[in-house]
């Protein structure tokens, strides 16, 4: 299953881009085995303006079609890794090509596009930063993974 990360706002040259290019790459090294990856990271921004709706429009022209859609919003149900590992397996296992994870910008997601998304997570009830949430969703894409190919990354 391939996974895109669809996220508004490009990461610059720093500790977050070396932190999501680290994970990733984990992932997709320990995933290749289990059937899950490589990954995607699809960055869009809305030059016009346009707000949550705008980033919407971007966002979903980069999930691919069929994905499983997963939003990640500060109001969406929280989980812990190995639920989140078992989610990203049945997935799998159902025969889902495609997993896109979309991150909004600054302003969360627009209403249409979380009622578009087969689950919505959230990180806690904290607010976190988009571009942080970024490097989160690619450390437990990571332990996903490790969790599923029963890696001692993940210590219950």
């Amino acid at each position: 299953m391939r996974v895109h990360v669809c996220a508004v706002g490009r990461l610059r040259a720093g500790p977050e881009r070396m932190l999501v290019e680290d994970y990733l790459s984990r992932f997709d090294r320990t995933g290749r085995g289990l059937g899950l990856g490589p990954t995607k990271l699809h960055e869009v921004e809305d030059r016009k303006g346009g707000g949550a709706t705008g980033e919407a429009v971007l966002l979903t022209r980069a999930v691919p079609k069929g994905a499983v859609l997963l939003a990640l919003d500060e109001r969406g149900k929280t989980v812990t890794s190995p639920e989140f590992a078992a989610l990203m397996a049945r997935w799998r296992d159902a025969g889902r090509g495609d997993a896109a994870f979309v991150i909004g910008g600054a302003d969360g997601l627009d209403p249409a596009l979380l009622d578009r998304a087969d689950t919505t997570l959230s990180f806690g009830p904290m607010v976190w930063p988009h571009m942080l949430a970024r490097v989160m969703l690619s450390e437990q894409l990571y332990r996903a993974a490790a969790i599923l190919a029963a890696s001692p990354y993940h210590r219950a």
